[in-house]
């Protein structure tokens, strides 16, 4: 049986065409593949009419959920965006006349512009800090390159000995769930690591110091007057250089604090927000540091 029902504009063109070229209704069905219904009425129509083309303007089911529900869904993503599709449909037909399934929420969704993500991970932020950090912005707005030119920068980080290898995904059979070509290995822990406190500033890295344990005031102290010191005497013997550390509990210690007032005439400390690494640049070297371990051809076996 040949196609029934409305036919493209293509089709109608063929349809025409086959039946001014003098084929019969029949010839014409067999050739086309529609049935001879449809010969007759599509060729009747554009003998009396003229018409060549479908007047519909779509196909298939109505849209359920029209502009001003497209509205309302928008308004409830931006009231609760963890709300699974569940929820949406649910709190949706509370208030519409007509309701909707968990597909027609997806499909409407998607069509709006909306996909469920993962949300970026960042850290929370008091009111008060975010206050500091945007007085810290303020204050240094107006800061040429050369001004932060005289800025050293230091921060500490940790360095595993394995490093994870995080949401991984793998090609593998129904069947193959425990095969070792499958399985990604852990370690407690992660196997150790390596604590180190680094600075550079824009003319120059400085030292990498190997912390042992923890980083206490006493340890802290022993860094900041073996290696910073002379760092900030040499690199900035104008004494208009700027040392920038966050605001660990070891760093904001009494004996650092005094020992830096009876330097102040050398360097100043940059007072620096709390909450606030994403400022920091020491963090891409830290990021670097880690790259070039993970593309080592050997990977390290112990911490030394």
């Amino acid at each position: 049986m040949g196609k029934k029902g409305d036919l493209s504009n293509f089709e109608r063109g063929m349809v025409v065409g086959a039946r001014r070229a003098g084929l019969s209704i029949s010839q014409s069905a067999q050739l086309l593949g529609f049935s001879r219904t449809t010969i007759s009425r599509v060729y009747k129509e554009w003998y009396e009419k003229g018409k060549t083309s479908s007047m519909r303007q779509s196909c298939g089911r109505k849209c359920l959920v029209d502009a001003r529900g497209q509205r309302r869904m928008g308004r409830l993503i931006q009231a609760d965006r963890r709300a699974t599709l569940t929820e949406i449909t649910t709190r949706y037909n509370q208030s519409m006349q007509q309701s909707i399934c968990k597909a027609t929420t997806h499909t409407t969704l998607r069509r709006m512009g909306y996909n469920s993500r993962r949300p970026h991970r960042v850290p929370l932020i008091s009111t008060t800090n975010r206050k500091k950090r945007l007085q810290f912005a303020r204050a240094h707005q107006n800061w040429t390159v050369e001004d932060w030119k005289n800025v050293a920068w230091s921060d500490e980080s940790r360095f595993l000995l394995r490093h994870s290898d995080g949401r991984v995904r793998i090609w593998r059979k129904q069947n193959e769930n425990m095969d070792p070509s499958c399985l990604v290995t852990t370690v407690q822990a992660g196997g150790g690591g390596v604590m180190v406190w680094g600075m550079f500033s824009w003319h120059t890295l400085g030292p990498l110091v190997p912390i042992g344990h923890r980083l206490n005031a006493t340890a802290y102290l022993s860094i900041v007057s073996d290696h910073v010191h002379p760092f900030m005497t040499t690199m900035y013997p104008s004494f208009d250089g700027f040392f920038q550390q966050d605001n660990a509990p070891c760093h904001k210690a009494r004996i650092i604090s005094n020992w830096f007032l009876e330097h102040d005439n050398e360097f100043t400390v940059l007072k620096w927000p709390p909450q606030s690494p994403d400022l920091n640049p020491t963090e891409h070297l830290w990021d670097v540091v880690e790259r070039e371990l993970r593309a080592l051809d050997v990977h390290p076996t112990n911490l030394h």
